[in-house]
């Protein structure tokens, strides 16, 4: 190509470093970036920098290669040799990160030994039965490339890319499909500020009990360290100085070490002999049930306060002044930083905040019709392709030409791709216990993730070029790298193209929500249900039960704050229990030291979750019970009092006694034959209630 391309190298340059900052603020977001080692750091910023860098490298691909005179009209672009060796490494680095370097790195940080040799020989052992899976299926589809293609140096490689080509594009379909219907509709619902805070009270009880048992799992953990710590004899040398480490690792205060221990669980007692791979074992629990207790912490505080912000905006109607508090000393100088009045603040959250969720998720319903339409009409109609259509604007040219333009809606286009797949991690339950934390992220999950956004980005990209007419795309670099490789065979030519359009399965399922329906047959689900919850808040773990979890969390961290003094030290809270959501640790220490020891054991004060919903949902006020209560349901309670409640005539009895004989081992104790709690006329309205109540 003619041409000097200084000013697209220059662009391309200050892109990477753009990119780079950008990954360098999202893992310091995500990970302690001064304790985390550095062979997890470089391999996490390279599987996040990598995709990232593909999704502004498949525009420029585009535009390098139209057929153009005008130098000006191209866009970005790059020359062919500088293209290939781009992909080539952006290959080839993401497919080693995905499937070798990430997954043994995860383990080798999950495995819990000392010696970094012991720590490597875990991570092989737990990735043996994964590579083996992959070298069979890679086996079966070499036999087949050989069939078709004859023995040949490029087989080896192709088998291996395509088959990653697919497995990549099956998982990105799937979440693809689901991330397009969720992330529109959770727009939408988030722009109505009443049921947003329902939704999240209903989602209160739920973290609130994961928190709980996080706090559990953990003490039971910590009480096995601590009679370990305790043990004087069957220990040597090294086994004692790794059992010091346990110590200071985990959160045991020195007051805590000299009280009893919580009795570990039968599943897990103390063994006669200390060897290293149990020692290896409660570490590797130690690490991950921490961290799970991080985890539910954030989520709770992060619950809590949205509950309190929402609830702020709602209260703030009336006056028409916003205020979200005075700000807490744990905030940062940023967050302490008022721009606005508490007029414009109110204006801002609740009318200008709802209308931006519902014009961006008017977009992007707009947005995911149009990748759904494209996926269906690709192959047998290419030229009804949306996609195609938005990028490709000279069309009047030989064979159509991209221009800056249509990079930037290329790479629009793309990044929401890749952002509906990515927001579907969060939904479907397939993934362990693995979460991002805000700071306080595990290494293998970290590892993860990164894997998996390195995975996913690869297939969706060339999936999106696809959508593109063949006389463009196929003179691409990425397809004379990549897609000429995948369809070297006729079954990988037949999956491009016709795979995609299983993404309506998700699509559908997502839409009419069919994994609720699923559930409620199978009692298990794939992924969250985030339907709202009934309006009238019935079951043991609606949004009434959330609410009060929320009231009691803010009252009590008004409490403490009340307790600190101006000049920001906190007042005698004991050793860790420095933060508000360490009282639900607290509890749930003594309500499981409770329920171990005995009920009579249990403190004054501290009853666990169920206990306070034993005791509530009995004493329900019975005007809520009418208020929540639908018209058919309240008139079939009034013709079933009124019919209960009528005198029995005395000939009834007599005439419609049974006879002995029929009887059977019923006592003859002269009972009326009035309908009972589950017999008569009684049942058809569901029954008097056990203690005698009439219900009006």
């Amino acid at each position: 190509m003619a041409g000097s391309s200084v000013g697209s190298d220059i662009f391309a340059i200050v892109t990477l470093l753009v990119v780079s900052s950008f990954v360098l603020l999202l893992l310091r977001h995500f990970l302690p970036l001064r304790t985390t080692p550095a062979y997890l750091l470089v391999p996490i910023f390279l599987a996040l920098a990598l995709p990232i860098s593909i999704i502004l490298l498949v525009p420029i691909d585009l535009a390098s290669t139209s057929s153009t005179s005008d130098e000006a009209s191209r866009g970005i672009w790059l020359p062919e040799a500088v293209l290939l060796v781009a992909w080539r490494i952006a290959y080839w680095l993401t497919f080693t990160l995905t499937w070798f370097i990430l997954p043994l790195l995860g383990q080798y940080v999950d495995s819990g030994y000392r010696v970094p040799k012991d720590r490597i020989l875990y991570s092989i052992r737990s990735n043996a039965q994964y590579q083996l899976i992959v070298l069979g299926c890679g086996t079966v589809g070499l036999i087949y490339v050989f069939l078709q293609n004859g023995f040949e140096g490029t087989s080896v490689k192709s088998l291996v890319m395509a088959l990653a080509y697919c497995w990549g594009l099956i998982q990105a379909i799937y979440l693809m499909g689901h991330g397009l219907v969720a992330v529109p509709r959770r727009l939408f619902r988030d722009a109505d500020t009443s049921s947003r805070l329902r939704r999240t009270q209903s989602h209160a009880p739920k973290v609130h009990e994961r928190l709980e048992d996080a706090v559990i799992e953990l003490d039971e953990l910590e009480g096995q360290v601590s009679q370990l710590r305790k043990r004087k004899t069957g220990i040597s040398r090294d086994h004692q100085e790794w059992i010091e480490e346990l110590v200071d690792i985990s959160s045991l205060a020195p007051y805590r070490l000299n009280q009893t221990p919580v009795r570990p669980g039968p599943e897990s007692p103390v063994p006669a002999v200390i060897t290293d791979r149990y020692l290896a074992d409660l570490t590797r629990k130690l690490d991950r049930a921490r961290h799970k207790r991080l985890r539910f912490h954030d989520a709770w505080d992060r619950l809590v306060q949205q509950a309190a912000d929402i609830q702020s905006i709602i209260d703030a109607a009336p006056s028409q002044k916003l205020d979200f508090g005075r700000p807490l000393p744990a905030m940062s100088n940023m967050e302490k930083i008022t721009v606005l009045s508490p007029y414009l603040r109110y204006l801002l959250y609740s009318r200008v905040t709802p209308l931006v969720r519902i014009f961006c998720g008017s977009i992007f319903a707009v947005a995911s019709v149009c990748i759904v339409w494209s996926e269906m009409v690709k192959f047998a109609f290419p030229q009804l392709s949306v996609i195609s259509l938005t990028v490709v604007h000279h069309r009047d040219a030989e064979d159509g030409k991209i221009g800056f333009v249509g990079q930037v809606i290329a790479a629009l286009w793309l990044f929401y791709m890749c952002f509906a797949a990515l927001a579907s991690f969060d939904d479907v339950k397939v993934w362990g216990n693995r979460a991002l934390v805000r700071r306080n992220t595990y290494g293998e999950s970290a590892c993860w993730y990164a894997g998996q956004i390195a995975k996913l980005t690869v297939p969706l990209a060339y999936n999106f070029v696809t959508f593109l007419p063949r006389s463009i795309y196929r003179e691409t670099a990425f397809h004379q790298f990549l897609g000429r490789l995948i369809i070297l065979t006729p079954l990988g030519k037949g999956f491009d193209y016709f795979f995609p359009i299983f993404i309506l399965i998700p699509v559908c399922a997502t839409l009419f929500n069919l994994y609720g329906k699923v559930k409620s047959v199978l009692g298990y689900g794939i992924v969250e249900d985030d339907e709202e919850e009934s309006p009238s808040g019935s079951g043991t773990r609606g949004w009434r039960e959330g609410r009060d979890l929320i009231e009691r969390e803010l009252s009590g961290r008004s409490n403490l704050e009340s307790a600190t003094p101006l000049d920001g030290r906190t007042i005698s809270p004991p050793s860790d229990l420095h933060t508000p959501s360490a009282v639900i640790g607290q509890q749930a220490h003594s309500n499981h030291q409770g329920r171990a020891l005995g009920p009579e054991s249990v403190p004054v004060g501290h009853s666990s979750t169920a206990r306070e919903q034993q005791r509530r949902l009995p004493a329900a006020n019975p005007a809520t019970e009418e208020e929540d209560e639908s018209g058919i349901s309240g008139f079939a309670h009034r013709v079933r009092n009124t019919i209960e409640a009528a005198e029995t005539p005395d000939w009834i009895p007599t005439f419609a006694k049974r006879p002995k004989w029929m009887r059977g081992a019923e006592n003859n104790n002269g009972q009326s034959g009035r309908a009972d709690t589950g017999r008569g006329l009684g049942r058809w309205f569901g029954g008097r209630p056990a203690d005698g109540r009439v219900r009006l």
